[in-house]
């Protein structure tokens, strides 16, 4: 248990070779399959980039497409198709923040249970 709990206590920066420089590299996983039926449109999709991804991280992130697979509550394994967001920040501690906010609004944008999210450091430049 004390291995797992290690795991994911903060890293500390990398050492980057010039012209590198210590970064976060945040992924967010975004299931358009909506609870009840139907699908996160690709309108309703660049509707949410335009008004809450782009506002939240002017400075870019990568969008890509994906198929994601995961257990529902119920143990049922469900299949969906996705959007894999790339953000990679610099300097911003308060990144975190702007992070949950997407995640809190598409999550009751899109009836979504959850998004899935990983950060990581890294060197980028």
């Amino acid at each position: 248990m004390a291995l797992l709990l290690g795991a994911c206590a903060p890293q500390p920066a990398p050492s980057c070779a010039t012209p590198l420089k210590p970064a976060v590299e945040v992924d967010l996983f975004f299931g358009r399959s909506i609870e009840g039926g139907g699908k996160v449109s690709d309108a309703e999709w660049a509707d949410f980039l335009a008004a809450e991804v782009t506002p939240r991280f002017p400075n870019g992130f990568t969008v890509l497409d994906a198929a994601g697979q995961y257990r529902e509550p119920s143990g049922t394994i469900t299949r969906e198709p996705s959007k894999l967001v790339v953000i990679v920040v610099f300097d911003a501690p308060d990144f975190r923040a702007k992070v949950t906010a997407l995640v809190d609004v598409y999550r009751k944008r899109f009836r979504q249970h959850d998004v899935l999210r990983l950060e990581r450091p890294v060197c980028a430049g």
